[in-house]
């Protein structure tokens, strides 16, 4: 019995599904259609340029870092990851590449992270302007590397890798956009359906009024057409 009430209810679903799938169908491809405009023509294209930087705390470069100088270098990343991000280098790069920007507005561009827990860092730079992002990138660890010889008196920072240009975007992603739009899409539009069917009290079919009145049916007038 249980079996045969679930069934039911299961052909009713797709009932209600099916009787409103133009609505559906218009739901879904206008979330898709509105996903695509905006990521094709209104939103802007982000590069992200990097550059890795090593961090050395060996007293004597001619001498292999043991285990406790490892230590102490990753430790001195962790330190220096914030400094990167300070005013005063922001300040340092704004000044120097003349850019339009706060120093708030220029680190909110710049994202530092130490690879692995190792001594390297890592400073990534997104624009919307590829070579920009390149810049600032190589910009950023230069004048880092200058204001930590001022400050610390020590030359323990070396370069990995320059920034290079960018040749494809990271953002936009035009079909996650509009695969994640359809799926939205569809998931209101049944959403809606099933909303509209809740607040719609009128019985429909004699058997309607069987499963949800309890009465039985004495005689049903036909839809007879052409009249």
């Amino acid at each position: 019995m249980e079996n045969t009430e679930y069934e039911i209810d299961l052909r009713e679903i797709f009932g209600m599904l099916r009787k409103r799938w133009l609505m559906i169908a218009s739901i879904t491809l206008s979330a898709a259609i509105l996903a695509g405009v905006l990521s094709f023509f209104v939103l802007k294209p982000q590069y992200e340029a990097s550059t890795t930087m090593m961090v050395n705390y060996k007293q004597d470069q001619d001498m292999l870092m043991n285990f406790n100088e490892l230590q102490m270098s990753q430790k001195l990343a962790t330190t220096y990851s914030q400094i990167i991000k300070s005013e005063r280098i922001a300040d340092a790069v704004i000044e120097k590449l003349e850019l339009d920007l706060s120093a708030e507005e220029l680190n909110k561009k710049i994202s530092v992270s130490q690879v692995e827990s190792t001594e390297i860092l890592k400073i990534t730079v997104k624009d919307s302007d590829a070579e920009l992002a390149a810049l600032i990138a190589n910009t950023e660890a230069d004048i880092f590397k200058q204001q930590i010889n001022e400050m610390m008196k020590v030359d323990n920072v070396s370069t990995i890798d320059v920034a290079k240009v960018p040749e494809n975007p990271v953002a936009p992603n035009k079909v996650m956009n509009i695969a994640i739009a359809t799926v939205l899409g569809m998931m209101v539009s049944v959403g809606l359906v099933f909303v509209l069917e809740f607040l719609d009290r009128t019985y429909k079919t004699p058997t309607d009024i069987e499963r949800h009145l309890g009465l039985p049916i004495l005689g049903a007038i036909p839809d007879v057409k052409g009249f």
